[in-house]
C-alpha cells in the first residue's frame, strides 16, 4: 500500500485537518463502497451476527439498561448522572442530597418490574427507585422522605451497591492481577485482553509518575504470567505528561518518547504487545511524533508488538493508516493499528465552536464515520506493515470487514468490555477469528467519568447499540449502507451542526480564531511576533487637547447622529472586517505592550471583533423606529438617538477588546467619541482608532485621548460630555461618579460602569478535582490574574479541601510563567512596576498564611502566582489584581449562608460553583447577587451575546457590554405624538366597514 514518505502524509493530513466535510467524503466513499455482488453476502452475514446478538441480550446489562432507561429520558439521563459522581463523594449528607437530586423527581414508577435485570430492577437500582416509591401520590416525595431519615440508610446502601456492579460491569478488575484472573472466566474463553490502566488525563508530575507506574507494573506482572495469554497494554499518553500539549512540544515529546520507549522495552521483554491510544484531533501531530521516535528506537527494533489507535471520525484518518503503514515499512516492523469510531465527537464539536476555528476536523455526520471506518479498513487490509484491529460493534461493519477480508485470519477484532457481548463470540469460538476486550482497570471511583462517557457514545440517538436496544427500528435501517445514506445528502454536513463561522447567526458572524494546537500555524504566529516592533507610543493629550477635541466633536455630532443606522453600523462590520486581516499584527501589539500570552491575544482581537458585529446588528434593531399603541386618531412612535459627545475609558487589561467595544457601542449609537485608553496601552488604541478611520468614521467624529489623569480628568469634568462609559477600578468609578454629579449646571447624564469584583467559587464534594482545578488555574492564573472576572476567592467544601489544594499545587508546579511571546509561556508577567510592587508587598505581609507559590523569572515586572489560606470569607477584604488565589472552607450543609456571606463583601461581578447537585447550583443562582454566574466551568473569557457581561453593586451599573441592553443606555429616547384628528376628522375611524 505505502505509496508516500511520512512528510507527504502529514502534508495530506494538514490538508484534510478542516478541509469542507463533502470534498473529504468524496475521496473516502469509492474504497468504502461495497459493490453489488458483495451486497447479499454481507446482509446474511450481518443477520447472523444480529441472531448472535439477539440472543446474549438476556444476559447483557448495557443491552438491558438501555432498553428499561433509554438515554432521552430523564430516568436514564439521572441514573448517569448519579453513576458519575457517587463514588468519589466522601461525606454521607452529600451523597444522600446526590441521590434526592438525581433520583428524587424521576418517573420511576413506570419502570417497575418491567426489566429482568436484577441491577436494573431489583436488589440494588429496583430497591431505590421502586420499593421506596409506592403509589402514583407519593412519588415525588417518599424518596426524598426516605434518604433524610437518617435512621434507614438502606437507600445509600442500595445506590452504592449498585454503583459496585455498574463497576463490574464496565471495569475489569480494580488491580492488574483482579483483572487478568477475570479475564480468565469461561465467559471470557477465547478472547484476549488489552488492559487500559483507568484514569484521567495526570494533571500534575506526580499523577504522571503514578500513572507510568501503573502501565509499568501491569506489564511487568503480564510477563511473569509464565503462559501465552496473548493479552497487551494500552497507554494513554496525556496520562503520561500533564503538558502534553502542542506548545509544549519540545518539553513533552522527549519526555514522553522516553517513557513509551521504556514501556516499549519492558512489553518486549514481557513478550506483550502495547497500544498507544488516540486522544483528541489538537494532540494527533505530537502522538505521531512520540510514536514515530519509539518505533526508530534501535533498542526495540527485533519487536513487532508496538500499536497504535486511529479514530475514524477524524478526517484525516486515511492519512494516518498510510502514515502508519509507511512508518511500518521505514522500520521493518507491522505496526499494530486498532481502529475505533472515535471517543471525543461532541468535545471536539464544542472546542471548534469555541475558538471560531476554519471547520471541523471530523465528519458531522455518522454515517459519514462509518464511510471513512471502512475506507480505513480497506486500507488496513491491503497494507503490507500494519497488523488490523478493528474495534467496532456495528454488525454490518463487522459483515462488511469479514466479507473483504475471505479467508484471513492476521487481523483482530475489538470489542469494550461490558459492551458487544454475543457478537463476537461465534467467530471467536467456531471460526477461528481473534478478537480482544478493551478492558479498564482501576478503582471504581476513578472510572465514572470513563462509563457515562462511554454509555453516552454508545447510547446516542445514531449509534449502533442504541439503535439495535430500539424495537420501533427495523433490522433493515440496522444495515442501511452507509455509502448510500451519504450519497443521498450529497456528502453534505449534518444542517444541525452550523460551521464555527455561522453558531451566532443571524445574531453576527462569528470572529475566526487561530489554531494554535496547529504546530505550522503556532511557528508561523511565533515567528511574525517574535519579529513585531512596536511602533512609538502616541503622545499623551493635554487638558487644552482634550477640549479642542470635544469642540470638534460636538460639531460633528448631528451629521453623524442623522445619518441612518445602516451606515454608521456598516462602519462598524467593515472595523469588524480590518480587525480580523490584521490579526496577527494587533497579537503582536498585545503580546509586546499588554504582555499577553497567545491564547489571551487571539481571543482579544476575536473579542473586538464580537462586538463591532454584534452592535452593528443590535442597532439596525434597536434605532428602528418603534410604533407604541394609543387611542384611535392618533400615533405614537419612539426611536433612539445618540446624546452627543460620549467619553469612553478603557482599561489596559483588555486594551482592545473593551477599547473597542465602548468605542464601538457608543459610535452606532449616532454619538461622537473620545477615546481615552489607559497609558499602559496606548498603541494598541491606536491602531484601533486608525482601524476605525480606515473603516468609513470620520476623523471629527472619533478622537484618541491618551494619557493618564490630566486628559481623563478634562474628558469627565467637561459639562459637553453627554455619557460615560468606562471599565476599571471601582474607587475610579467611584471618583467619575462624583464629578458628574457636583456640577449642579450640568445635564444629568449616564455612568455605565464596570468595575472589579471579590469573584468567588464554590466547590462541593460531587465536583470532579480534575476539572476543578484546570478551571482554578484558568481563572485565577492565566492572564496573570489580570481580568476583572478573575477567580479571587476559592471556597472548598472541607471534606474534599485537602485532596482538591494538593491537585491544585500540583497542577501549578507545571504551568510556566515567561515571556510571552514564548509559545511555551502559559503565565506573563503583571502590567507594570507599580502593579508588581503593590501585590509582591502584599504577598510580603500575608507570606505565613501562603500554602504554595511557584517560581517565576526575576527579570520584568513577575508575581508569583500564589495560594493564600484565608480563615475567614470575610479575611479578604479588598481586590488583589495579580495572580493570587484566596482560599477557605465551608461546611456541607452552609451552602446558603457562604453565599450570602460572599454577598456581604459588597462586589457582584462573577461567580463560579462546581456541583454535580443540580439543585446546589440552582440555590447558589437564587441567591447569588453577581452579574455572572459560570456553574462547572471556568469563570472568565465571556463571550460576546452568549455570555453578556458586566456586574451590580460595588463591581458596575449596567447594563451588560456585548448583550441585548447596552446600546439604549448610549442613547436617548424620544415619543412622537400626533393627533390624527386635527386636519378634519379620524380617517381611519370612519372607514371602517358598517358591517
Amino acid at each position: 500500500m505505502t505509496t508516500a514518505s511520512l512528510d507527504e502524509y502529514l502534508q495530506d493530513m494538514r490538508a484534510m485537518h478542516r478541509a469542507p466535510e463533502a470534498e473529504v467524503l468524496k475521496g473516502l466513499i469509492p474504497p468504502a463502497r461495497v459493490e453489488p455482488s458483495e451486497r447479499e453476502r454481507i446482509e446474511d452475514t450481518a443477520l447472523g451476527l444480529l441472531a448472535d446478538i439477539k440472543r446474549a441480550e438476556r444476559d447483557s446489562w448495557v443491552a438491558t439498561f438501555l432498553h428499561e432507561y433509554r438515554l432521552n429520558t430523564d430516568e436514564g439521563v439521572a441514573l448517569l448522572a448519579l453513576a458519575e459522581a457517587f463514588l468519589r463523594v466522601p461525606d454521607q449528607q452529600t451523597r444522600d442530597l446526590l441521590i434526592a437530586d438525581k433520583i428524587g423527581d424521576a418517573d420511576w414508577g413506570s419502570h417497575r418490574s418491567k426489566s429482568p435485570s436484577a441491577l436494573v430492577n431489583s436488589a440494588t437500582w429496583g430497591l431505590v427507585v421502586t420499593r421506596a416509591l409506592v403509589g402514583d401520590e407519593a412519588k415525588k416525595t417518599a424518596l426524598s422522605r426516605l434518604i433524610n431519615r437518617t435512621s434507614e440508610p438502606f437507600v445509600r446502601t442500595a445506590v452504592a451497591a449498585a454503583m459496585r456492579v455498574m463497576g463490574k460491569v464496565f471495569v475489569m478488575g480494580q488491580t492488574i492481577e483482579e483483572a487478568m484472573e477475570r479475564m480468565d472466566n469461561k465467559a471470557h474463553r477465547g478472547f484476549t485482553a488489552s488492559f487500559d490502566m483507568l484514569g484521567e488525563a495526570a494533571r500534575t508530575y506526580e499523577d504522571a509518575e503514578r500513572y507510568y507506574e501503573a502501565y509499568s507494573s501491569a506489564i511487568r506482572r503480564l510477563g511473569q504470567s509464565n503462559r501465552d495469554h496473548g493479552h497487551s497494554i494500552s497507554v494513554k499518553l496525556s496520562a503520561l505528561h500533564p503538558r502534553y500539549e502542542t506548545a509544549h512540544a519540545e518539553t513533552c515529546v522527549p519526555a514522553l518518547s522516553e517513557m513509551v520507549q521504556n514501556l516499549a522495552e519492558e512489553a518486549a521483554a514481557a513478550n506483550i504487545l502495547m497500544t498507544v491510544d488516540a486522544e483528541e484531533s489538537e494532540r494527533l501531530k505530537i502522538s505521531l511524533d512520540v510514536i514515530e521516535q519509539v518505533a526508530r528506537s534501535p533498542r526495540i527494533k527485533d519487536w513487532d508488538g508496538l500499536g497504535m489507535a486511529v479514530q475514524a471520525y477524524s478526517k484525516r484518518a486515511r492519512a494516518v493508516i498510510g502514515w502508519a503503514d509507511t512508518l511500518g515499512a521505514e522500520t521493518n516492523r507491522r505496526l499494530s493499528v486498532r481502529l475505533v469510531k472515535g471517543a471525543y465527537w461532541d468535545t471536539e464539536i464544542k472546542l471548534t465552536q469555541q475558538e471560531g476555528l476554519e471547520g471541523y476536523p471530523l465528519f458531522t455526520r455518522k454515517p459519514a464515520t462509518d464511510v471513512s471506518y471502512l475506507a480505513c479498513s480497506k486500507a488496513m487490509l491491503e497494507s503490507d506493515h500494519i497488523r488490523p484491529a478493528f474495534a467496532s460493534h456495528n454488525a454490518l461493519t463487522v459483515a462488511t470487514i469479514l466479507d473483504w477480508a475471505g479467508d484471513r485470519r492476521d487481523f483482530e477484532f475489538q470489542r469494550l468490555h461490558g459492551m458487544g457481548e454475543g457478537l463476537y463470540e461465534r467467530l471467536v469460538r467456531e471460526d477461528g477469528y481473534s478478537c480482544r476486550i478493551y478492558a479498564p482497570v482501576g478503582g471504581h471511583s476513578d472510572l465514572l467519568a470513563y462509563l457515562v462517557r462511554r454509555l453516552l457514545e454508545n447510547g446516542a440517538n445514531s449509534s449502533f447499540v442504541h439503535q439495535l436496544a430500539d424495537e420501533n427500528i427495523p433490522v433493515a435501517d440496522l444495515l442501511a449502507d452507509p455509502v448510500e445514506k451519504i450519497e443521498k445528502v450529497n456528502c453534505t454536513p449534518h444542517p444541525a451542526i452550523s460551521l464555527p463561522s455561522d453558531i451566532f447567526e443571524p445574531a453576527r458572524r462569528n470572529s475566526a480564531g487561530l489554531d494554535l494546537n496547529d504546530s505550522q500555524i503556532l511557528e508561523e504566529v511565533h515567528e511574525s511576533i517574535r519579529n513585531f516592533e512596536l511602533p512609538p507610543r502616541p503622545e499623551d493629550a493635554t487638558a487644552e487637547q482634550v477640549s479642542e477635541m470635544i469642540d470638534t466633536a460636538s460639531l460633528a455630532f448631528h451629521e453623524w447622529s442623522d445619518l441612518p443606522v445602516e451606515t454608521r453600523a456598516a462602519a462598524l462590520e467593515r472595523l469588524a472586517d480590518l480587525m480580523q486581516e490584521d490579526m496577527i499584527p494587533l497579537m503582536g501589539l498585545c503580546a509586546k505592550e499588554a504582555k499577553k500570552t497567545y491564547q489571551d491575544c487571539v481571543d482579544e482581537v476575536r473579542e473586538a471583533i464580537d462586538f463591532c458585529r454584534y452592535y452593528a446588528r443590535r442597532a439596525r434593531a434597536d434605532f428602528t423606529e418603534m410604533p407604541l399603541p394609543g387611542p384611535t386618531g392618533e400615533t405614537n412612535t419612539l426611536r433612539l438617538e445618540g446624546r452627543g459627545v460620549f467619553g469612553c475609558v478603557a482599561p489596559w487589561n483588555f486594551p482592545l477588546a473593551i477599547f473597542t467595544g465602548q468605542m464601538a457601542a457608543a459610535l452606532v449609537a449616532g454619538n461622537t467619541v473620545i477615546a481615552k485608553p489607559a497609558p499602559q496601552t496606548s498603541r494598541i488604541a491606536k491602531a484601533a482608532v486608525d482601524l476605525a478611520y480606515k473603516a468609513g468614521i470620520p476623523r471629527g467624529v472619533l478622537h484618541l485621548a491618551p494619557g493618564g489623569a490630566e486628559p481623563g480628568q478634562a474628558l469627565v469634568s467637561d459639562k459637553r460630555v453627554a455619557g460615560i462609559a468606562f471599565t476599571g477600578s471601582t474607587k475610579t468609578a467611584k471618583g467619575i461618579q462624583r464629578t458628574l454629579a457636583e456640577d449642579d449646571t450640568r445635564p444629568i447624564v449616564p455612568l455605565i460602569a464596570e468595575t472589579g469584583g471579590l469573584n468567588a467559587m464554590i466547590v462541593d464534594s460531587t465536583a470532579l478535582p480534575e476539572q476543578v482545578v484546570m478551571d482554578v488555574i484558568a481563572s485565577a492564573f492565566l492572564s496573570a490574574g489580570q481580568r476583572c472576572s478573575a477567580l479571587r476567592l476559592l471556597l472548598v467544601q472541607e471534606d474534599v479541601y485537602d485532596r482538591t489544594l494538593h491537585m491544585l499545587a500540583g497542577a501549578m508546579d507545571t504551568m510556566i510563567a515567561g515571556d510571552p511571546v514564548d509559545p511555551a509561556t502559559d503565565i506573563g508577567p503583571v502590567i507594570d512596576t507599580d502593579a508588581q510592587t503593590k501585590l509582591n508587598d502584599y504577598l510580603q505581609r500575608v507570606r505565613e498564611r501562603i500554602v504554595h507559590q511557584i517560581d517565576v523569572p526575576d527579570t520584568d515586572t513577575f508575581v508569583p502566582p500564589s495560594i493564600v489560606r484565608l480563615s475567614e470569607i470575610e479575611d479578604l477584604e479588598q481586590e488583589w489584581f495579580g495572580p493570587i488565589l484566596h482560599v477557605t472552607t465551608w461546611k456541607q450543609g452552609q451552602l446558603a449562608e457562604t453565599v450570602r456571606r460572599v454577598n456581604a463583601l459588597g462586589f457582584g461581578l462573577t461567580m463560579g460553583v462546581h456541583s454535580r447537585i443540580v439543585d446546589a447550583a440552582d440555590q447558589v443562582a437564587n441567591e447569588a447577587r453577581v452579574g455572572n454566574l459560570y456553574v462547572n466551568r471556568s469563570m472568565t473569557g465571556a463571550i460576546v451575546a452568549s455570555q453578556p457581561f458586566g456586574g451590580e453593586r460595588l463591581s458596575g451599573t449596567g447594563p451588560k457590554a456585548g448583550g441585548p441592553n447596552y446600546l439604549p443606555r448610549f442613547a436617548v429616547e424620544r415619543v412622537v405624538t400626533v393627533d390624527t384628528t386635527s386636519a378634519g376628522g379620524n380617517a381611519s375611524l370612519l372607514s371602517i366597514d358598517a358591517t
